[in-house]
């Protein structure tokens, strides 16, 4: 009996040996498959084309871009925040943002930038422990805004203090280099939206993006309500000292403009997720008013091919 119970401990402690070797192995091939997705991203803000970055706001839509053969995504925590009941603003709890990055993150192999708002914390500390929880999920990227108190029209929104803005892009910086990977952090700053003062916000936004790019920043997003002249965006890139990402709107130049200009990133923000909505009222009315489906039934995606997007997806 004790010959056979010295045996089973020699098995199990093999065996105990080998699940951990397997896990380091497991844990080191994800390491690097994600510093090289971290590299890819960040070479797409250096290319001389343009990077078209959709924000997505669940797995099936991840999918849609994916297989329309974007090269990154990003995820917009207003769509987010939305699918799960919440009004934008952090106003969804970090754990449950961060579950769904998390689920956007194993449904792809593409580089992904998460949307980490102002970092849903008040302090340096609290903000860079949420932005390496980001990282160990895999994250690619970062955005991270310089406002606070967001609502519907950022009417009683205030920027942070510069240095205190700087300070954390820094630690963030840092920490990112600590755990071995290049998190492209995507520092957006709210001038434009939040900025009280009628003139000298161009001023201020450029003097704000350059101490962000110093800090440690890769990109610089200027986000507007889509109304940016092309003298405004030229401006913005001849004065930032780094690549900068700028929102498509109504007003805004084409793609191919922006990029003949020397915008690095353009992203979309909520609008697609609205534009999605938006269909989905305009079904709802026409079953309503009319009791027809003529909208509905114009769809060409099957239930099959929704199916088939995630029989291979890491969340199952």
């Amino acid at each position: 009996m004790k010959k056979l119970k010295l045996a089973f401990s020699w098995r199990q402690e093999k065996r105990t040996k080998a699940l951990k070797e397997e896990n380091k192995n497991h844990m080191e091939t994800k390491n690097d498959f994600q510093k090289q997705k971290a590299d890819d991203f960040l070479a797409l803000h250096r290319s001389s084309e343009i990077l078209i970055l959709p924000n997505v706001w669940d797995a099936a839509s991840t999918k849609i871009f994916e297989l329309e053969n974007y090269k990154a995504i990003g995820t917009t925590s207003a769509g987010i925040s939305a699918m799960m009941g919440y009004p934008d603003g952090q106003e969804l709890k970090f754990e449950d943002a961060l579950q769904i990055n998390n689920r956007i993150i194993n449904c792809t192999d593409l580089p992904v930038n998460i949307d980490l708002e102002a970092g849903y914390s008040e302090s340096v500390a609290g903000v860079v422990a949420n932005a390496r929880r980001v990282l160990e999920c895999g994250a690619a990227g970062i955005n991270l805004e310089d406002s606070v108190g967001a609502n519907s029209d950022y009417s009683t929104s205030t920027l942070y203090d510069i240095n205190f803005q700087c300070e954390k892009i820094s630690a963030i910086r840092e920490m990112a280099i600590n755990e071995g990977v290049h998190l492209v952090i995507n520092a957006r700053t709210d001038v434009f939206l939040v900025s009280h003062e009628s003139t000298n916000k161009i001023n201020q936004a450029i003097e704000r993006a350059n101490c962000y790019i110093k800090a440690g920043a890769d990109c610089v997003f200027v986000p507007d309500m889509g109304d940016f002249s092309k003298s405004t965006i030229i401006t913005l890139v001849n004065e930032i000292d780094g690549p900068i990402n700028i929102i498509a709107g109504a007003n805004i130049p084409p793609i191919n403009e922006l990029e003949k200009i020397g915008v690095a990133r353009i992203s979309f923000g909520p609008r697609m997720m609205r534009v999605t909505f938006d269909l989905i009222r305009s079904i709802a009315k026409e079953i309503k008013q009319k009791g027809t489906y003529s909208k509905m039934s114009s769809c060409k995606i099957t239930y099959s091919e929704v199916n088939n997007w995630f029989k291979k997806s890491k969340n199952n």
